[in-house]
């Protein structure tokens, strides 16, 4: 059995997560989700999501490609390896060559897993969304 892991804040739920857990699920029998704590998300982006912890799990967990939500309560995301034993690990193709995952990569070829970059949904993401409904908001 292969399986996979990818963690995010997945606040404002939008197509550019369906398509990394669509694509991630295709290539691993089991795919488990970690989703950020609203904590987390707080000391690393220094601001609160929109959506609670408790329902952006529930979000995630109901997407039909998701077969495991838990707690993303570290940014490390070998910290989880030991515990849940995957095989691969999804991100994003905008953190490829940054400084921390070439750290990551060197991390996952000792533990033998593969990182599968995901191709980035340009123009969508949580943010923009919440900029646009903050504009709107402010219209009305």
């Amino acid at each position: 059995m292969i399986i996979g892991y990818t963690a995010g804040v997945y606040d404002l739920f939008h197509i550019g997560h369906v398509r990394l857990l669509k694509k991630a699920k295709s290539l691993c029998d089991k795919l488990i989700v970690g989703v950020s704590t609203d904590e987390l998300v707080y000391q690393t982006k220094k601001k609160k999501p929109v959506i609670s912890f408790e329902e952006r799990c529930e979000v995630v967990s109901s997407c039909r490609y998701v077969d495991l939500v838990v707690p993303q309560v570290e940014t490390n995301k070998f910290a989880y390896h030991e515990k849940l034993k995957y095989d691969l690990l999804f991100v994003g193709d905008d953190w490829y060559g940054s400084d921390k995952w070439k750290e990551y990569d060197e991390v996952a070829e000792a533990k033998n897993v593969r990182i599968i970059y995901h191709p980035y949904t340009q123009g969508t993401s949580s943010t923009l969304i919440n900029k646009i409904l903050v504009e709107t908001r402010d219209r009305i």
